[in-house]
């Protein structure tokens, strides 16, 4: 990573996108696996590779009020 801040953008009926210097802990406070500088998190809680998007809240129509 290149040691740039983090910064962490909400997208209209989308995921939260996470760019920069940032670590990804679980529940538990163990690391999750990053392998890309940025990384797209689930906010619609369908995913099947929680917590990262993978696409699905657009087939399930999830709505947020950020616009």
């Amino acid at each position: 990573m290149s040691g740039a801040p983090a910064r962490i953008t909400a997208y209209p009926d989308g995921p939260l996108v996470v760019r920069g210097e940032v670590e990804l802990v679980d529940a538990d406070g163990k690391p999750l696996p990053r392998r890309r500088r940025t990384v797209a998190l689930c906010r619609c809680g369908l995913s099947s590779i929680k917590p990262y998007c993978d696409g699905t809240h657009k087939a399930a129509g999830f709505r947020t009020d950020d616009r």
